[in-house]
């Protein structure tokens, strides 16, 4: 299996399909870069080169102790860009995700990344404080690292009922629900609790204003997870040339006929 070696010696995995101008996908918490399998086949499909990354401590990259943060994570991103000498990109994050390609485009982007999407990306910033006060209250954080340390796999069972809108009446099968939760125990328990703070705490805002490349940014309007007025409304305020399409009662997790049209929409976009 294809690995990078990180800076700090950290084993990172990637899987890479295709040929063509270059397409990273980036995952949300707690999953890994097997969560967008159907986008890079089609995106392999029409000509591009599909790459994901299993972010550390998830799935099958090293298990670190230290470097469970964003800084950390986009450097990572930016050695694996360096190590297959990848130009042109295409960056597309979902999530945490979206956080850590915005930050990777910002900080280590410059005349390599030609495009960003973003799906339900905690971007600005989730938790709220002074100057975020329609953020969520850090209490909602605190309980989702009681839930992981107490007992990971009844939470991320339980999590994917809002996770993928169920409780509010979206079609998802129970065979995507047993797919989020095998994902999320291929996770290490640090990198799990860690990478909460990492989504949750990190402020883009600076991020976002330092891009200007074309942005396209999606966010069902149900998503509980990452709610839409603190991200993507925000988000559409403070980057530039950003091209913001709402999806009508999709959740958080990318199924069913909101993965459907997200996919027709990120190839229309990278064509575009």
């Amino acid at each position: 299996m294809p690995y990078i070696t990180a800076a700090d010696g950290a084993q990172i995995f990637y899987k890479d399909w295709g040929s063509g101008q270059p397409v990273i996908f980036s995952h949300g918490w707690p999953l890994n870069g097997d969560a967008w399998d159907v986008e890079m086949k089609l995106a392999a499909d029409n000509g591009f080169r599909a790459i994901a990354h299993d972010r550390r401590g998830h799935g099958r990259s090293d298990q670190t102790w230290a470097g469970n943060d964003m800084d950390t994570y986009a450097a990572d991103l930016a050695a694996l860009v360096d190590e297959l000498g990848l130009t042109d990109i295409l960056l597309v994050g979902h999530s945490t995700g979206g956080g850590e390609v915005v930050r990777f485009a910002a900080r280590h982007g410059a005349g390599r990344v030609a495009k960003i999407a973003t799906a339900g990306a905690v971007p600005p910033i989730m938790v709220k404080t002074e100057s975020n006060p329609g953020g969520l209250p850090i209490d909602v954080f605190d309980g989702i690292r009681a839930g992981v340390l107490a007992d990971r796999s009844q939470f991320f069972q339980d999590l994917s009922e809002s996770f993928f809108g169920i409780n509010q009446g979206y079609a998802v099968s129970q065979g995507q629900r047993d797919q989020f939760w095998r994902l999320g125990m291929q996770m290490g328990l640090k990198g799990a609790y860690d990478c909460i703070k990492a989504f949750s705490e990190t402020d883009f805002t600076s991020d976002l204003e330092a891009l200007d490349i074309p942005f396209f940014l999606a966010h069902g309007d149900a998503d509980q997870i990452v709610p839409i007025d603190d991200a993507a409304l925000r988000t559409a305020k403070i980057a530039k040339n950003v091209q913001l399409k709402v999806y009508p009662g999709a959740p958080h997790g990318i199924a069913g006929e909101y993965q459907k049209a997200l996919g027709a929409d990120l190839i229309a976009f990278f064509t575009s």
